[in-house]
């Protein structure tokens, strides 16, 4: 691009100035035409008044001839383009203005010195002798006499350097911000777990595309984008429809936090979907509550699969119960029978131990299985608990001996509960097995006692006894010790789950305690 150029004054101005940056108190500019034109005349007190603020001042300040010399200069204009004072002032400023915006300075600067009102503001770029670009913002105000003649133009220019580096910043922190959240709705919505956001007037702030399938498979009516809709969402035994006020949402609304609730949702059962919820609250930096999220996790597949191992065990273990009673009443008869010899009678107790076993083993997998479906456990009726430990007891016999274990039982003569009695004696059963299998060469002991309104029944044996390590873990499902493995017994981590579970669903407790050498002592509360 071409520069313009301004025609040269007639006179070099500078001399006629009393100070080449401030000048005098007496003559501030002349015409174009080269006649001298005087301003007035400022007092000292004005003079120093001018000079200071133009000294001080942190905006840019210069006043230009009409032909666009620099005439004053302050620090904070020559600090801005680079150039010191005795440098700058007699430049014109397409000297230092940058070449693509000159075009536009000096029509401006024309369109002033013709314009009555002889003001302008605009934006334009600074060139600096090291080739740096300066960004500025310029006020240029002509003045004239009183014949209308141009005297000066005074500006004052501001640094936009600083404010077109922040708006830069901004711009590149904005567009980060905007890829971020694309990026996030990205990974959100290929999520399989359905993720929202609920503020505190119980709007759904933010929803993923997973958990709007959801929506749309609970709400096929549509959703209103609020908790507190009645959707098709049904508890975990999928008989209740849930009402709008106990679905998770709303009770997550309500700050309620939840953890692994487990429901249905859809209308059609063919369809319906197994959902895991959790929610936990949002809080802001001080604290305050702002709203909840919510994690869905589809878990049909597993729902599915567990039902279906639920029926195969169930179905299995009543097939398996019919022929081992039979070959269990019929080993005891055998066994009962005095015309065996010696060995003979070992034989059918070996046959006899180990269908005991088989029967054992069957029937703690079928209360597992029930116990992780959430069927009912127990069914109670008058029970003569004296009768079951005594029962319990005396099929212990043949598994005892080959331990060498002496069993013993301390119980009344009669001793009446409401209780379930297959399932306790299921539990004596498993007490006195593991007792037995742990207490080689020892003694047990089993105990009944009224205390109150509680049955306690007390099995506790003298043998080897359980690590402390050990102890907290005892009742977990399928829990085996170090001592089962190095003494290989066999076994499948039941026996106390089992206790456990069944004494829990009598509205009961257990407890152990066992020392290193010393024995071990089970102590089951059940409500009489």
């Amino acid at each position: 691009m071409t520069s313009a150029r301004l025609p040269p004054s007639s006179a070099d101005p500078r001399p006629r100035l009393a100070h080449p940056s401030y000048g005098g108190p007496a003559r501030l500019g002349q015409s174009t035409t080269g006649g001298t034109h005087l301003a007035p005349t400022l007092t000292p007190a004005e003079h120093e008044l001018w000079r200071l603020t133009m000294e001080h001042s942190p905006v840019g300040m210069a006043l230009m001839s009409p032909d666009g010399r620099y005439l004053r200069v302050n620090p904070a204009f020559c600090q801005m383009v680079g150039y010191d004072r005795e440098a700058l002032v007699g430049l014109s400023f397409h000297h230092i203005t940058h070449p693509d915006d000159l075009l536009d300075g000096v029509q401006l600067h024309q369109a002033l010195l013709s314009d009555s009102t002889a003001a302008h503001r605009t934006r334009k770029r600074y060139l600096r002798p090291d080739g740096t670009i300066v960004p500025v913002d310029l006020s240029m105000v002509l003045h004239r006499d009183d014949d209308g003649t141009p005297l000066h133009f005074m500006t004052q220019v501001v640094d936009l350097s600083e404010k077109q580096d922040t708006e830069l910043r901004l711009g590149l922190v904005e567009r980060q911000v905007v890829e971020e959240q694309m990026r996030r709705r990205a990974i959100l919505d290929t999520d399989a777990v359905g993720l929202s956001l609920i503020d505190l007037d119980g709007r759904f702030h933010s929803v993923n595309a997973t958990q709007q399938r959801f929506f749309d498979l609970a709400f096929p009516d549509g959703h209103s984008g609020r908790v507190g809709s009645q959707g098709y969402i049904y508890d975990a035994t999928q008989t209740y429809q849930l009402p709008a006020d106990e679905i998770p949402s709303s009770r997550a609304a309500r700050g309620e936090e939840l953890d692994s609730v487990l429901v249905w949702a859809g209308r059609d059962p063919l369809t319906r979907r197994a959902l895991v919820i959790s929610a936990r609250n949002v809080r802001d930096g001080d604290g305050r509550r702002t709203g909840a999220a919510m994690v869905f996790q589809d878990v049909t597949e597993m729902m599915r699969a567990v039902r279906a191992k639920d029926q195969f065990v169930a179905s299995v273990s009543h097939e398996l119960r019919t022929p081992l009673t039979s070959a269990l009443g019929n080993l005891e008869m055998l066994h009962e029978a005095d015309d065996l010899s010696p060995e003979r009678r070992r034989q059918v107790e070996v046959a006899l131990r180990n269908v005991l076993r088989l029967s054992h083993m069957v029937a703690d997998v079928l209360l597992a299985s029930q116990a992780m479906s959430g069927s009912a456990l127990v069914d109670a009726h008058e029970v003569d608990l004296a009768m079951v430990v005594r029962d319990a007891v005396a099929a212990s016999e043949v598994q005892a001996a080959a331990h060498d274990v002496t069993v013993t039982a301390d119980v009344p003569e009669r001793f009446v509960a409401r209780v379930d009695g297959l399932r306790v004696r299921q539990v004596v059963d498993n007490l006195l097995n593991n007792a037995v299998v742990f207490a080689h060469g020892a003694q047990v002991r089993v105990r009944l006692e009224e205390r109150g309104d509680v049955v306690a029944l007390v099995v506790a044996d003298t043998g080897a006894g359980i690590d402390p390590d050990e102890l907290p873990q005892v009742f977990d499902w399928f829990f085996r010790g170090a001592d089962t493995h190095a003494r290989q017994v066999p076994g499948a981590g039941l026996g106390l789950s089992i206790v456990r579970t069944i004494v829990e669903a009598h509205g009961g407790s257990v407890s152990v305690t066992s020392t290193p050498s010393a024995g071990t002592t089970v102590e089951a509360l059940l409500p009489r």
